[in-house]
């Protein structure tokens, strides 16, 4: 197995610090902290560099604060200078990782994400219900659709994942492959700024780097899945997984032996989140709810979408905000929306919007 030495002298270069300084700030330039940063922006990375050569580097506490949108999370932010570091720290790593990844790894990688996850949940559907078989007899092609969807999925969950990871665990993963003990050194200086329930577990939603250990941690899930199960159609994007397959009692035997696995991980499934369910059922994944031939919103995003919607339409007619405005607002809902069955609410929305305007 090839490993990589003397890393750190490479994340310590001003080519990689720059880098992630301009990461770090991207899509952020209002933010008061950048702001401050970058009226030195020079001076302020030659000191993050001067503190990174000399092993003096010590992360800012952690800023805690709670988001509901509409389930609640505690969030973790890092001031800006850590920010540049963490990134810093993923420029070096994330091309090592990156290379054994799993293709079915989705969350926080390059070209992939939650709607390409989607479209595989798609086609891995169809190869395991197998509708529309062609059958060849007669001399002639005969296609026999089916009206059932065959098969079932193993829906998973990891229990508080994030609260739960052991540092000495993904310590000993990233010293698999990376032999320079300034990197681990500076990877523990990260993961031990976050304060969790029990010493020595967890990191902080809203870091960088959580993001992507949280990859490199259950890369080891991935590998036992497709080598030691060899389970063939697997997804995973973050915490979440999915396994099909056409036979209800081999997932029913995946489920056990990864509740085994997941013990030596020192993390465990979510027993209200896991469940093995027929696919004709309709599944809920990454914020759809997928039927064969169609797609929904979940119930809840749709919700809180149209408690979202009103308020900004209330204030455009109040003459609070732009119609501009008020349509870039959506943008993002409308880019999620698109992937499901929603051409007539998106027009109705929409239309909606118009009809405001020519009051």
């Amino acid at each position: 197995m090839k490993t990589h030495k003397n890393l750190y002298q490479q994340l310590c270069k001003w080519d990689n610090l720059y880098k992630a300084y301009l990461k770090a700030k991207r899509g952020k330039l209002k933010k008061k902290a950048i702001i401050d940063f970058d009226k030195n922006a020079k001076e302020n990375l030659e000191q993050l560099q001067k503190e990174l050569i000399n092993l003096a580097y010590e992360p800012k506490p952690l800023k805690r604060f709670i988001v509901r949108d509409p389930k609640t999370r505690t969030i973790h932010a890092s001031k800006f200078r850590d920010r540049v570091v963490h990134h810093a720290l993923v420029n070096i790593l994330e091309p090592i990782f990156e290379k054994i990844f799993i293709f079915d790894s989705y969350a926080s990688r390059k070209n992939k994400g939650a709607h390409m996850a989607v479209a595989r949940f798609d086609k891995f559907e169809r190869k395991v219900s197998q509708n529309g078989l062609v059958i060849r007899g007669g001399g002639r092609n005969v296609s026999k659709h089916n009206n059932k969807v065959q098969g079932y999925v193993l829906k998973a969950d990891i229990k508080h994942y994030f609260d739960n990871v052991d540092h000495e665990i993904l310590i000993n993963i990233v010293k698999s492959k990376v032999k320079d003990g300034k990197i681990i050194w500076l990877t523990r200086k990260i993961l031990n700024n976050f304060k969790g329930s029990v010493h020595g577990r967890g990191m902080p939603l809203g870091n960088y780097t959580s993001q992507f250990f949280a990859n490199v941690y259950l890369n080891e899930l991935d590998y036992f899945v497709k080598h030691e199960l060899r389970a063939k159609y697997y997804i995973r994007y973050v915490d979440d997984f999915v396994i099909l397959h056409r036979n209800k009692k081999r997932l029913e035997y995946f489920k056990c032996k990864l509740v085994d696995f997941l013990k030596g991980l020192k993390i465990e499934l979510h027993p209200a989140k896991t469940d093995i369910i027929p696919l004709q059922k309709g599944i809920t994944f990454l914020g759809y709810k997928i039927f064969y031939h169609y797609k929904l919103l979940r119930k809840r995003n749709l919700k809180q979408f149209h408690k979202k919607f009103s308020k900004l339409l209330k204030w455009y007619t109040n003459e609070i905000v732009t119609k501009e405005r008020l349509l870039e607002s959506l943008q993002g809902w409308f880019g999620y929306a698109q992937w499901a069955n929603t051409y007539n609410l998106r027009r109705e929305i929409l239309e909606k919007i118009n009809s405001y305007s020519t009051l």
